[in-house]
């Protein structure tokens, strides 16, 4: 984002309560875990015109987060780096996993600073678009570990119309498990950006073909949306992701001004 003046409006500056750092965007807690991710992975900072800054949630890693039963060991470490990174300034606070959804409701009532925990969150606004006739598809990385516990916490009624898949079932989107899936990494962990965008394209075109009623598709994953506009390319419906969720959050935690004339 460049301005080509300061913002005339600010005239007097005082310190915000318990706030380090001024001119702030978004907070993104991130996992405990090594793996690159493309432009548009919300690991990957350069592609967003917002400031972002990264906190780590120590000892969650994916299989902590995704796939352990017990996720209460997870909590503590969230809140501490959520905490921070509203010290810090951060006007909004956000994740890098959908499956941070779990925890979206303790990380709300932890911090004061605006919460964005799971790009699910976008699912029961995406129904109200559609209309109660049609469904929103729901790509997922794992639906075997996305549990209505998940679901219920970013406010979706289970049973109402959306429907689910996952990425990463056997024999697809295998290049990119090189990134997430552990037993499948690479050393180092590295992916091909085509060759990935092609796996993503065929599992979406076939998940929105089996749903002739599909209306529009929220796509959990933080390392979807580098192919989001390849997909919509194909299919021809809204597509929500963690690109659109980190946008909204910016915008309204930091309300851009209007430039223009009559």
């Amino acid at each position: 984002m460049i301005y080509q003046n300061r913002d005339t409006g600010i005239k007097h500056i005082q310190a915000r309560q318990g706030h380090r750092c001024y001119g702030m965007g978004l907070g993104i807690i991130i996992l405990d875990d090594v793996y690159p991710g493309f432009p548009g992975d919300v690991r990957n900072a350069s592609a967003y015109p917002f400031p972002i800054q990264y906190e780590i949630a120590e000892g969650v890693d994916i299989q902590a987060l995704v796939w352990a039963e017990d996720k209460s060991p997870c909590l503590a470490p969230i809140q501490r780096a959520a905490k921070k990174l509203e010290r810090m300034g951060c006007r909004a606070i956000a994740a890098e996993c959908g499956y941070f959804a779990y925890f979206q409701r303790e990380i709300a009532g932890y911090v004061d600073a605006p919460v964005f925990m799971s790009s699910l969150l976008q699912v029961p606004f995406a129904q109200q678009l559609v209309g109660p006739d049609k469904v929103v598809g729901v790509l997922v990385a794992r639906d075997g570990q996305m549990t209505d516990a998940h679901l219920k916490a970013v406010g979706i009624q289970i049973g109402s119309n959306y429907v689910i898949a996952g990425a990463e079932a056997p024999g697809q989107c295998e290049e990119f498990q090189h990134l997430w899936y552990a037993p499948a990494r690479t050393d180092p962990p590295g992916a091909y950006y085509d060759k990935a965008e092609q796996e993503f394209v065929e599992v979406v075109t076939a998940f929105y073909h089996a749903h002739g009623n599909m209306g529009a598709m929220v796509l959990e994953c933080t390392g979807m949306q580098p192919f989001a506009r390849a997909i919509q390319r194909e299919i021809h419906i809204p597509i929500f992701s963690w690109g659109t969720l980190l946008d909204y959050a910016y915008s309204v935690a930091v309300h851009r001004d209007y430039y223009g004339h009559v």
